[in-house]
């Protein structure tokens, strides 16, 4: 392996890492219950 494949693959675990992690931090961030939405298509209702 050369240098740039070096440096493609660790930067292409460090996207994957950054990726998961924001992926995780919405998902631990989002309310519990009901969330009840009221706009311009209507009332939506969704469990979450």
């Amino acid at each position: 392996m050369n240098k740039n494949s070096l440096y493609i693959l660790l930067g292409a675990l460090l996207v994957i890492i950054a990726g998961f992690s924001i992926y995780t931090y919405r998902e631990e961030s989002k309310p519990k219950g009901v969330e009840l939405k009221i706009d311009e298509q209507g009332v939506s209702i969704e469990q979450n």
